[in-house]
């Protein structure tokens, strides 16, 4: 019975089967031919195809030729519905490429042929962009738009085409000289690697020019005629997107130069070698917006014909198959000042370590001055330094004790040491015997007393410094900043020895010098200011801020000026009060002489390391008019000796 069973269920099998054969009219077989063709077109390699009228390799061959000009792009090829006539058919070949930022899509026809059993393409100029034509080949023409300027206050051009002039060595010009001697006296003229720089002159071809060095055009010391002394070498003018000076807030700003492999690799195809990107800065964040977009023209051409053959062919033998103009980039505006800009970067011209200065309008948020010095080697100290703040910290501590009820005259203990949990803490270095004893907390904060503000420690707990940073624009995200930037971190649980330390602007407390400016600011303008550096971000991201230990981050700070107490005008001007008293009766009175305005202000010297005595850092914040600004100078021992000097240098200057 099983065997009979067994028997008629194979009969029924062949039965459906011969009818399905019988049915099939070959589409099956045409629609796998025709997805098999675009997933070949799409990879640009037919060279396992079927293919009718032309061997395959030669179709193969023909197929790389058409489209070497696009490469490293590819298409995305999708077949359409196949119409069947019998043993041929016909399908619709839907191309898409990618074409730096520009988009070209067209469709071609393909011929399939059945032969026996199997479909075949039949191979045709056409089948590869419907208006080509037997013998032309596809060439590219890519036209780069000119960069956009970043510009300053009052629109003022940061970053704008200044002239330049690339050196290098022109080997369809060096004669019977030797390569490597020419490169070598290169080298040593404008100061490059002379080894890796002969080295690459005799790596390249004989028409190549080898470029050394670009040049700035104002001020250069290396002349024409010192150039062209060596065989070979010469002077290529141009022009180059630049800031006033080499130095001018180049940790702000960043450069322009020519896309490296890397940064070509990771564009994935939007950059090619010779195209001019944004490194560092704003001028890499918003890369896009600065750069615009490139034009793209793709012509049909004569295969064989070489450039300098067309160029001199007229009329011009191609023909324009796509194209889509360049469009400019849009100038990305910013709240800087050159003059207060270039102000601070002279100021801190002689300084060793890293340094920085900050100088923001309280009344807007604006920041008119990010400096770094020298000493930072290229760092944004301004704007991403994380330090301990030391003193200018008791900003902070101040009004946390007058939100828990004391004034700035209040009594507190200054004490020559204080001791918490087996830790002593102490008042700077020479701190004078007369301000000891029960003091004001304007005079202690005046003075700096350390150990009054630790002494205090129990009216306030850290969850209300916290707070009370918070309050005053420091340690939240900063939404209109447009740029990267640390704005402090205050952690709001502590006790012992680390909430004492964080009384004195120390433990984990950390500020950027921009940070503390934005607290003095908020002093200034009685209510927590939120600074701004970009005016027109665009589709960019704007005002990425950084934690203490991690990348930039949209959602781990509070949004200023969202606190959940924001400083309020009374509390700002009590603050006021005792900033002025620093000046005025506290170690800073040297900023009495400052014209204009009367200064407010308040030093800090953070220690930092494990020697012993300690390294410190010099910081000091003021607020002159509408004006807040932070000095800051790394293992520079007393804020009020080294960093109130050059305070006083800068707001004097500033008027």
């Amino acid at each position: 019975m099983g065997k009979t069973k067994n028997i008629v269920l194979g009969l029924a099998a062949l039965m459906i089967a011969g009818s399905l054969t019988a049915c099939d009219d070959g589409r099956s077989g045409a629609e796998g031919a025709a997805k098999q063709l675009a997933s070949s077109l799409a990879a640009l390699d037919v060279g396992s195809l079927a293919v009718d009228g032309k061997d395959a390799a030669a179709a193969n061959e023909q197929l790389k030729a058409v489209f070497a000009a696009l490469d490293p792009a590819k298409p995305s090829v999708e077949s359409g519905a196949v119409k069947l006539d019998g043993d041929k058919a016909s399908v619709p070949l839907n191309f898409t490429w990618k074409i730096g930022t520009a988009e070209w899509k067209y469709t071609s026809q393909a011929a399939l042929k059945k032969s026996g059993d199997k479909w075949a393409v039949q191979w045709t100029t056409t089948l590869l962009e419907p208006d080509l034509k037997d013998g032309e080949v596809l060439d590219k023409t890519v036209t780069a738009p000119t960069r956009a300027e970043i510009l300053g206050a009052g629109d003022s051009k940061l970053v704008s085409y200044r002239p330049v002039v690339y050196v290098g060595i022109d080997k369809t010009t060096i004669g019977a000289a030797d390569p490597a001697a020419s490169a070598a006296k290169l080298a040593q003229l404008v100061g490059v690697d002379e080894a890796a720089y002969v080295k690459q002159v005799q790596a390249s071809g004989p028409q190549a020019f080898v470029s050394a060095i670009t040049l700035r055009q104002d001020g250069r010391t290396i002349t024409d005629q010192r150039i062209a002394a060596i065989p070979g070498a010469r002077g290529i003018p141009d022009s180059l997107p630049l800031a006033p000076t080499r130095t001018f807030a180049r940790a702000v700003l960043g450069t322009v130069a020519e896309a490296s492999a890397e940064q070509i690799q990771k564009a994935g195809g939007a950059f090619k070698a010779g195209d001019v990107v944004g490194t560092g800065g704003l001028e890499e964040q918003y890369d896009a917006q600065l750069r615009g977009q490139d034009g793209v023209s793709i012509k049909a051409r004569p295969q064989g014909m070489t450039d300098d053959q067309i160029k001199a062919a007229k009329p011009d033998p191609r023909r324009v198959l796509f194209a889509v103009d360049a469009k400019p980039g849009d100038p990305l505006k910013t709240t800087l000042d050159p003059r207060l800009q270039q102000l601070a970067e002279d100021t801190l011209a002689g300084v060793g370590p890293a340094s920085a200065i900050v100088a923001l309008r309280p009344s807007t948020g604006a920041v008119l001055a990010a400096a770094s010095g020298p000493g930072s080697n290229g760092y944004n100290t301004a704007m991403l330094g994380q330090y301990a703040p030391g003193s200018t910290f008791k900003i902070v501590d101040s009004l946390a004790l007058i939100r828990n009820g004391m004034t700035p005259d209040s009594k507190v203990e200054c004490t020559p040491t204080i001791t918490v949990d087996g830790r002593t803490f102490k008042n700077a270095e020479g701190y004078p015997e007369s301000s000891l004893g029960s003091v004001a907390l304007r005079d202690a904060f005046a003075h700096s007393c350390n150990t009054a503000f630790i002494s205090s420690r129990d009216k306030v707990s850290q969850a209300q410094l916290e707070s009370a940073a918070t309050s005053l624009g420091v340690a939240v995200q900063a939404p209109k900043l447009g740029a990267e930037a640390f704005l402090g971190s205050v952690p709001g649980n502590a006790d012992g020895t680390e909430h004492a330390a964080s009384m004195i602007g120390q433990g984990k407390v950390l500020l950027s010098p921009l940070a503390a400016a934005i607290m003095a600011a908020s002093v200034a303008h009685g209510a927590p200011v939120s600074p701004q550096l970009v005016l027109n971000p665009g589709s960019v991201s704007a005002g990425a801020t950084t934690t203490a230990s991690g990348p930039p981050s949209s959602s781990a700070l509070p949004s200023a000026p969202a606190s959940d107490k924001p400083v309020t005008p009374a509390e700002a001007a009590a603050l006021g009060d005792m900033m002025r008293a620093v000046v005025t009766s506290g170690h800073a009175g040297f900023l009495a002489s400052v014209p204009g305005a009367p200064v407010g202000a308040k030093t800090g010297t953070a220690e930092f390391g494990n020697e012993n005595p300690p390294k410190t850092h010099a910081w000091i914040v003021a607020v002159h008019g509408d004006l807040a600004v932070a000095v800051f100078v790394e293992d520079g021992g007393l804020g009020a000796t080294t960093s109130g000097p050059l305070l006083k240098s800068f707001l004097t200057a500033a008027g």
